[in-house]
């Protein structure tokens, strides 16, 4: 669906706004939809997790700017990004905001169509498949299941300052989720664990954490709330990943090795 809103005296920008969920990495599983866009862009603004296999379907006559954040590097702010997308789209046909995984989950999708739509530009959403799902599903792990887990929490780990609210209450989170899967939270690990432990979690609790997921190079790191931060300490384990917490970790010692095959990664 697309959505435009009307400028004074009527007058349209004559471009079209797609956000686009690029998914997890993995470019099986990125969307025709998606795929299609790409390849007839004027112009594509981009994140930083985006993988090269799916840059690579990009209209090479297209301009592609890189607007990708990093922790510690961050190139524009979200405040610069919408600008810039305002920007391009009233002067090119067709502007691609392509996004890791889904634009509406931890994607700022909703900031940016609300930035377009004031200005008067139209703008349509193609969903991505979102990390939380995916990478957890490469590892193994169903994010819930039918005799251990009926309930599953999306949550971020890297709260932006000046919020809505304060913080994520974790403690409520322990009593009210079977399965918590944590986005961008190895920074605040110990913070998350030390919360979890303190509402009562056992620290039997299985954790898992998974870097690159769906990428060729993904690992997996097992362990408790109360082993999984010197884990991480140990072997020196670095973001980006995802943290599943709860029974269905337990998973992934029977369905590693069903990890799915025929994808189009390179090498792989």
């Amino acid at each position: 669906m697309v959505l435009a809103a009307s400028q004074p005296g009527g007058v349209q920008p004559c471009g079209t706004v797609y956000l686009v969920g690029a998914g997890p990495g993995d470019p099986g599983l990125f969307t025709l939809r998606g795929k299609g866009l790409l390849e007839c862009a004027d112009v594509v603004i981009h994140d930083a997790l985006v993988s090269a296999p799916i840059l690579a379907m990009i209209n090479p006559q297209a301009t592609v700017i890189d607007a990708g954040k990093r922790r510690g590097r961050h190139s524009l702010g979200q405040e610069e990004i919408n600008q810039l997308i305002v920007e391009q789209a009233q002067v090119h046909a067709v502007v691609v905001r392509l996004k890791g995984g889904d634009p509406f989950v931890f994607g700022r999708g909703g900031e940016e169509m609300a930035a377009l739509v004031a200005a008067g530009i139209a703008v349509e959403v193609v969903p991505g498949i979102t990390a939380g799902v995916a990478v957890p599903a490469y590892a193994g792990i169903p994010v819930t299941h039918r005799s251990q887990s009926s309930s599953v929490t999306f949550v971020t780990g890297h709260e932006s300052a000046g919020k809505y609210r304060p913080r994520v209450n974790w403690r409520a989170l322990a009593q009210g989720s079977e399965t918590i899967v944590v986005y961008m939270g190895i920074h605040n690990l110990g913070t998350i664990t030390a919360e979890l432990l303190a509402a009562d979690l056992s620290p039997a609790t299985p954790v898992a954490l998974i870097r690159w997921g769906t990428y060729p190079q993904q690992e997996t790191l097992i362990g408790t709330l109360a082993t999984i931060v010197a884990q991480v300490a140990a072997a020196g384990f670095e973001a980006p990943a995802i943290a599943v917490i709860g029974s269905v970790v337990n998973w992934h010692q029977v369905f590693s090795h069903c990890r799915p095959t025929g994808t189009i990664w390179p090498d792989r």
